[in-house]
């Protein structure tokens, strides 16, 4: 049985699978009691056998989970760090440890599942995007503030710009938070179908746009061209590593 961990700008995410069953599901936010959110959670869960770990937040943050974990199971945590290829994805990057491990391990996910090729767009405190070809290789990709974070860095650069209400996203606004708001979500997904369409023409066969993240049921249905969920994406990739690994533990 493994413990699967996803810790990510907002939140951590974790699940534990036991032979490709996936017996419990989690998140905390990090403004949470984290260390009483995951006592609480996994009082229940029995010992796993190995505890894997992604993280692209600070090491002071991986070092209090590592310490939860070991107060709860008494396990250790292995982290995963991006390679230069691995189970079929072979990394554009020239410096491959540069490439966010969750990205990395969204793309394991997604080939492992025979959705190649696709472009996957993670929507989050940033935007990631990346595309993957078919037989795995990754092409490269691009970074912007997500939707919300897009929000605060305008309220934070004007003095005017204060919307007195939350926003609703509008084709065209009328008043200040809807334009904030409409503006912000509509640049995110017009990225996201502008890197989709460079991508479409490089590409034999028509590449996927798979959505992952805490905004991404949200910005779903602002595309104009055809988009899936992919949630969960990073502990797919977590599991497919785990299974693969060739020092994964007996069960």
């Amino acid at each position: 049985m493994r413990l699967l961990l996803d810790l990510g700008n907002t939140r951590l995410k974790w699940a534990v699978v036991n032979a490709g069953d996936w017996l419990a599901r989690g998140a905390v936010a990090w403004e949470e009691d984290v260390p009483a959110a995951l006592a609480q959670a996994w009082r229940e869960q029995a010992k796993p056998q190995w505890v894997l770990g992604a993280s692209v937040v600070d090491a002071a943050r991986e070092a209090q989970i590592e310490r939860i974990v070991a107060e709860v199971f008494a396990q250790p945590v292995e982290w995963v760090r991006t390679p230069a290829e691995a189970y079929g994805v072979r990394i554009a990057y020239a410096e491959p440890q540069r490439l966010g491990v969750d990205r990395f391990l969204a793309m394991v996910a997604a080939h492992a599942a025979g959705t190649s090729p696709c472009v996957l767009a993670g929507i989050g405190t940033a935007l990631t995007l990346d595309a993957l070809t078919a037989d795995g290789r990754h092409l490269g990709g691009l970074i912007a503030p997500g939707p919300l974070l897009m929000q605060q860095s305008l309220f934070g650069a004007t003095a005017r710009i204060k919307p007195y209400r939350p926003g609703a996203i509008r084709e065209i606004a009328d008043n200040t938070a809807d334009a904030v708001v409409s503006g912000c979500w509509q640049a995110i997904a017009a990225l996201i179908e502008r890197f989709a369409a460079n991508v479409a023409r490089q590409s034999s066969r028509s590449p996927r746009l798979l959505l992952d993240g805490g905004d991404a049921e949200a910005l779903l249905p602002l595309l104009g061209i055809p988009a899936e969920l992919a949630p969960d994406s990073v502990l797919r990739g977590l599991n497919v590593y785990a299974t693969a690994h060739p020092s994964q533990p007996s069960p």
